[in-house]
């Protein structure tokens, strides 16, 4: 069941810049954790940021530099940030939750970078 909602994606060029939004709805509250998987035609699903609490923050080593995300803790929301975007980037988004022993998905959005 889809209990967190995604915003954003779309087609970008070549280094342009897009940002995802991810909220809670309104049974989630108080999550550890909230980030980004990405999934690609052919490829293993990967995990592209996370981060816990507000501050600490993990990447995927081909996004660092480039992405970041970030959290608005009172409102459970969580942005993703991505710059300088390159066609490897195309894939569907997922963003995720975490709390207790509990994932909470998101609906997924197509990120498409190409000219």
């Amino acid at each position: 069941q889809v209990q967190l909602v995604e915003s954003g994606g779309g087609l970008v060029q070549p280094g342009g810049s897009m940002r995802l939004s991810c909220a809670a709805t309104g049974s989630i509250f108080r999550l550890y954790a909230m980030g980004w998987y990405r999934q690609a035609p052919g490829k293993q699903r990967e995990l592209v940021a996370t981060i816990i609490g507000g501050k600490y923050t993990n990447y995927t080593d081909s996004v660092k530099g480039r992405f970041t995300i970030s959290r608005d803790i009172a409102k459970d929301t969580a942005s993703l940030q991505m710059n300088n975007l390159k066609p490897e980037d195309t894939a569907v988004y997922y963003c995720f939750g975490t709390r207790v022993g509990l994932e909470y998905w998101g609906q997924g959005t197509r990120v498409t970078v190409s000219s």
